[in-house]
């Protein structure tokens, strides 16, 4: 509500005392907690308002979002799909301004710790440096990469006190406890999802087996009624015989009796020679299944059910590992190579693309950043935090090394790839022997030629993986590493082996 005019008249003549609105008692009218920022833990400096409501320092929530990869609300982690637009709120910036104003007058005055001789006014104190600057020395921390991720806040003395006490990092740890909460529901999803799908996997199994035991047991009755069939016809034939058999006997004795020798001697010739009858010792009846026909089947069925399940749980694998490698496709990276650092053997494309033996030693300065023993060449970008993903075409090459690298490695001799050592690679060696350079090393076995390579590297997680792109399938991975220095891409394309190895190693544009 807006002060009447007598009112304003009297505070001016001392005769009104001005209201307390500011107190550290959360029950006061307006606590000083409310007009703290989260990022920073101090009282606003222009503050900002997200589309969810909560409100921030300009500067403190623009480096919050400068160093992640998606906007997210730092306070309820809501994510925004587009960057939105920063407006100060004029009404909270008044009051945590007066707010200052009137606490600043029993606070002494924060200067310099840079300024070495008279000391300047500081400007901001800085939570990582644990020291405060004026606005000349302040200047490196708006330009410098790595101190542009430092948290600044207020000038406020005892700054160590005030980390220890004040700050404590909790909006961090509130990200990480989000982001673990995020990891286990991702992981339950998943989890219920291949619990669904091996229970769709294996039911259709039983089904199978169902249908085949049902085929295989009508086969068994039919063979049965086909032998019973048989076995009636040929009763009825040797019944048949036996009839006629009977007859000519009966036939037979009456002639024996006989006078009338003419008549005897006229069917002599047709009663002599016997009937045309079957070679009944060459045949069988099979009134039964054997055992060996039994047994066959059943090896059938089992190799038929094998072939089956071995398929499902390729193509289930084949579909989670595709799944994978979509997700850590979107942090693909834009790399090229650093010819600084290339072995002088090595010859680079113009676009920093491509690398591939020269067959003899180019005329390159020894720098210290360059391999002079080694075969290979670093990546001109580095990373020394989150996530990155690239890929390399290794197509029509007997022999290559790819992989990533600490920034101290040793360049100027012989290198022994291990993890112990700074590299963490698979290489291709005599056209179809893969390997984990491991200590000891790894064979891999892989069921088809590798044409494209990806690797992808998770620095805080220490996982370095690898994956044959065409056939969406992985091939290795290194977990549990730790990583403290800056990673580089690593690329060796091998000596051209007489003409054999000379296609170049090309980086993808994903």
């Amino acid at each position: 509500m807006a002060e009447s005019s007598s009112q304003t008249e009297g505070r001016r003549r001392g005769n009104m005392e001005e209201p307390e609105l500011f107190s550290h008692d959360s029950s006061s009218l307006l606590s000083k907690d409310l007009l703290l920022c989260s990022i920073c833990v101090d009282v606003f400096t222009d503050p900002v308002t997200t589309p969810c409501g909560h409100n921030f320092c300009k500067s403190c929530l623009t480096q919050c979002w400068d160093k992640n990869q998606h906007c997210r609300c730092p306070l309820c982690n809501q994510k925004f799909t587009k960057r939105p637009e920063l407006k100060i709120n004029t009404t909270l910036r008044e009051i945590a301004d007066h707010f200052k104003k009137k606490s600043g007058s029993d606070k002494p005055e924060v200067l310099c710790d840079a300024c070495s001789g008279e000391k300047l006014k500081a400007l901001k104190s800085c939570m990582d440096c644990g020291l405060s600057f004026c606005k000349i020395h302040l200047e490196p921390h708006y330009h410098v990469p790595k101190l542009k991720k430092h948290k600044l806040i207020n000038p406020v003395e005892n700054l160590k006190d005030y980390i220890c006490q004040k700050h404590e990092r909790v909006q961090d740890r509130l990200k990480k406890i989000k982001e673990i909460k995020h990891s286990v529901e991702q992981s339950k999803r998943s989890t219920e999802k291949e619990k669904a799908d091996s229970v769709e996997v294996f039911t259709a199994l039983i089904r199978s087996i169902e249908r085949s035991q049902a085929e295989l047991l009508e086969m068994m009755e039919e063979k049965q009624k086909a032998a019973e069939r048989k076995a009636e016809g040929l009763i009825k034939e040797l019944e048949q015989e036996i009839s006629v058999l009977k007859r000519r006997d009966t036939e037979l004795e009456q002639l024996s009796h006989t006078e009338e020798h003419l008549h005897l001697l006229q069917i002599y010739s047709s009663m002599c020679s016997p009937p045309h009858t079957k070679n009944w010792t060459e045949i069988s009846i099979n009134t039964g299944v054997s055992v060996d026909t039994v047994t066959t089947a059943l090896s059938q069925l089992q190799q038929t059910l094998n072939e089956k399940l071995t398929k499902s749980v390729n193509d289930k694998l084949r579909e989670t590992v595709s799944t994978e490698l979509k997700r850590i496709q979107q942090y693909a990276v834009d790399l090229t190579l650093d010819p600084d650092t290339a072995h002088p053997d090595l010859i680079l494309s113009a676009d920093g693309k491509q690398v591939r033996d020269g067959d003899k030693r180019q005329n390159r300065p020894d720098t210290p950043q360059r391999f002079n023993q080694y075969i290979c060449v670093l990546g001109k970008q580095s990373f020394s935090s989150g996530r990155f993903y690239y890929e390399v075409q290794v197509g029509g090459k007997t022999g290559w090394t790819l992989g990533v690298a600490r920034e101290n490695i040793n360049r100027k001799r012989a290198i022994t790839l291990i993890p112990q050592n700074g590299f963490w690679t698979v290489i291709l060696r005599n056209g179809n022997q893969y390997k984990a350079c491991e200590d000891p090393s790894v064979p891999l076995t892989l069921r088809e030629k590798v044409e494209v390579v990806g690797v992808f590297v998770d620095y805080e997680e220490g996982l370095v993986s690898f994956y044959d792109v065409k056939s969406r399938s992985h091939i290795y991975s290194f977990t549990g590493q730790t990583f403290t220095e800056k990673l580089y891409p690593f690329f060796c394309p091998c000596f051209s082996e007489g003409g054999k190895n000379t296609a170049p190693l090309i980086i993808s544009c994903i």
